[in-house]
């Protein structure tokens, strides 16, 4: 029996742009001090208290710097590399900047992070409703009003104008029109995907895939259920994405759905008692951002982050009354307990913060169906 092959269903009417800002906190920081700009830069913490590098520029990246590397690491790798500082008021202000311009397109925006998002510009008019040209304009206008470029991906799914936003980098522009879906993703290597990280991609080359053409042959003469013998359920969802298939929909929202403050110490807290230490130091300050937020949605679970010695990290959460209108100590000291005892090793990073309620939407009904078993 011939496998079953995934059919778009009704993407291919859809123009979604993913914009992806290039080397965005570094951009702003080259932009702000002209002594920064053509030497390779990166954005993080102090190499002499184990800092990790947010972001770097296109020079830094040259001498094989990137991002969530130890700030020392990268010293070595490039020993003329500058970092600076992060600036969050800064890149917040350049982020709300960009959005503006998006909504003079679209009103469906989904924010990834504060430098990408989603644009649904399905139906849109102007321009001669053609989305290649919309996304043009976008990084002309965000050029001119905030002085940095993006690079812009144009499909008809979001999984494939996310690659495509990477295509060019920087400053880049790549469209896949729906007639050029299936010829590009049979030959995308299987590391862009998303969710194929190197030990997936691992996994994979020992099963003699390494394009998106190979899963397909793969799934035809073994079965999808072979591909989730070996990858769990993503092997379903990686069958689909070989076929270029990916039907969700931009979701539109104004808020953030967490917020969080984090340390990286400049020595390892060794014990528990250590890191119960910090926490109430670390919970002033998240108050503190919590109270400057314009819009407060209910929290409905606090988290605690923890990166080891190793580098390994974990991240645990629970939810939290809704009478409680901030999480209490004692919640992220339980909390903090539960993670510690995940590795029991000394600790290089410790963070906390929320996750808040997604608002219900005008004419939107609540659902009291029971999940299926």
């Amino acid at each position: 029996m011939s496998a079953y092959i995934p059919k778009p269903a009704e993407q291919a009417n859809r123009k979604i742009i993913h914009v992806d800002c290039d080397c965005f906190y570094a951009s702003l920081e080259m932009l702000d001090n002209a002594y920064l700009r053509n030497k390779p830069i990166a954005v993080g913490g102090d190499a002499e208290r184990r800092g990790v590098i947010a972001t770097c520029n296109y020079e830094a990246r040259k001498f094989g710097i990137h991002s969530a590397m130890a700030s020392s690491t990268a010293k070595r790798l490039c020993p003329h590399l500058t970092i600076v500082p992060p600036r969050m008021n800064r890149y917040r202000e350049a982020s709300k900047q960009i959005h503006q311009i998006f909504k003079q397109y679209t009103q469906t925006i989904e924010p990834l992070s504060l430098d990408e998002a989603y644009l649904d510009v399905t139906g849109k008019e102007d321009y001669k409703g053609s989305a290649t040209l919309m996304a043009q304009a976008i990084q002309t206008q965000v050029f001119q009003e905030v002085g940095i470029t993006v690079s812009a991906g144009i499909a008809p799914n979001k999984f494939l104008a996310k690659i495509a936003s990477d295509w060019n980098k920087p400053n880049g522009l790549f469209t896949i029109t729906p007639p050029e879906v299936d010829v590009f993703v049979q030959a995308l290597p299987v590391n862009k995907l998303s969710g194929v990280g190197k030990a997936t991609q691992k996994k994979l080359a020992k099963m003699g895939i390494f394009t998106c053409n190979d899963i397909r042959g793969y799934a035809q003469n073994h079965s999808v259920f072979e591909l989730t013998k070996h990858l769990g359920v993503f092997g379903k969802r990686l069958h689909h994405l070989a076929y270029g298939t990916d039907n969700r929909p931009v979701q539109a929202r104004e808020f953030r759905k967490s917020l969080s403050v984090e340390h990286t110490y400049s020595k390892d807290l060794g014990a528990l008692s250590e890191c119960i230490e910090k926490l109430p130091e670390l919970q002033r300050e998240m108050e503190g951002r919590l109270s400057k937020q314009s819009s407060q949605h209910p929290i409905k679970k606090a988290f605690i982050k923890i990166k080891f010695c190793d580098f390994t990290q974990t991240t645990i959460e629970r939810s939290i009354e809704h009478r409680a209108k901030e999480p209490q100590l004692n919640t992220y000291q339980a909390l903090c307990e539960e993670a510690f005892v995940r590795g029991n090793k000394p600790v290089r990073l410790l963070g906390l913060g929320v996750r808040f309620e997604e608002p219900i939407k005008a004419g939107s009904q609540l659902s009291f169906a029971f999940p299926s078993a």
